[in-house]
């Protein structure tokens, strides 16, 4: 029985829902850059392995993967973010056009379009090399502008935090989302979850959540601090992904666990991207929260199987058992 069957989803109708659906992604982008190649020998200038480069890749990452994937659910889905007057913010530009997402980029001369470079060889990750600037005050201001103007014409909106100063105005982007009557789902980074306040759903993983919470002996006490975070901030619903553990939902109605469905775990790298974006999207689309909690961890378990900055297709989330 497939998890439609099981969730009691008729297939053609989630579809056309799911093509009406519009979500508005804001948040850190940046440009994923893969050279893959082969090692056979140790450097004689140094004793590190010599990688010989035969193929390279591009990739939309940060919070244009959360985008990426929410356009390969079937549905519709804006991004908004800074990004540098360079190469690197046309490539993702371009990489993102060519796969359906509409991109609302400012762009600041200032800076570097954030670039994370990955050396692979055997399947296996050398080196990551990271290129990244803070954006100026100015251009984030026409960024929230912006985010006013167009925030009706979207169902739901992911605000994705990668720390790298794209979500600077994020208490104002809540307040105007709720004003607006749009659910706000946040993907959040650091260890001051106060200025997410106010927000519909907040989805840190494990290691994120015990930065903020602490950690904790048994699930009673992780029921307990994820109680405390979430009323104090006045949440709606917290997700905590729990790696190979699963995810469990609180709201004020309780917890709600359900288990992995990865078979093969190859790379975590853009999980979370997939979580949000596929909770965002079936929201949008007018499902209830576990339901679409449901569909995220399904979807997660496939990114999972995948090498790198990957996305879920539709088709491989309507298959999964």
């Amino acid at each position: 029985m497939s998890l439609l069957q099981q969730l009691s989803l008729d297939a053609d109708d989630l579809v056309a829902r799911l093509t009406r659906a519009r979500v508005l992604v804001v948040g850190d982008v940046m440009l994923d850059r893969y050279w893959f190649g082969d090692v056979s020998r140790i450097s004689p200038e140094a004793p590190v392995p010599v990688a010989r480069i035969s193929r390279m890749e591009e990739r939309a990452g940060g919070a244009a993967n959360v985008a990426r994937n929410i356009v390969s659910l079937g549905g519709q889905s804006t991004i908004l973010s800074v990004v540098g007057d360079d190469e690197a913010a046309s490539a993702l530009e371009r990489l993102l056009v060519e796969k359906g997402v509409q991109t609302s980029f400012q762009r600041d001369a200032s800076i570097a379009t954030t670039i994370k470079l990955r050396v692979v060889a055997r399947q296996q990750q050398l080196i990551r090399l990271d290129f990244e600037d803070m954006p100026s005050h100015e251009i984030l201001a026409a960024k929230f502008d912006e985010y006013e103007r167009i925030i009706d014409s979207h169902d739901v909106v992911i605000l994705s935090d990668y720390g790298k100063g794209g979500l600077t105005h994020v208490a104002k982007m809540i307040e105007c989302a709720r004003a607006h009557g749009k659910p706000v789902l946040i993907d959040p980074k650091g260890d001051d979850y106060s200025k997410y306040a106010g927000a519909t759903l907040l989805t840190p993983n494990r290691s994120e959540f015990r930065q903020v919470a602490g950690s904790w002996r048994d699930d009673a006490e992780l029921a307990e601090k994820a109680e405390t975070l979430r009323s104090g901030l006045h949440l709606d619903a917290l997700l905590v992904t729990l790696s190979e553990a699963g995810m469990t939902l609180f709201t004020q109605a309780g917890a709600l666990h359900q288990p992995t469905l990865a078979r093969e775990v190859y790379d975590v790298s853009g999980a979370g991207d997939t979580v949000i974006g596929t909770l965002g999207l079936m929201l949008a689309a007018g499902l209830p929260l576990p339901h679409a909690m449901s569909l995220a961890n399904a979807a997660a378990g496939i990114v999972v199987g995948k090498l790198g900055t990957a996305v879920c297709r539709q088709e491989e989330l309507f298959a999964q058992a």
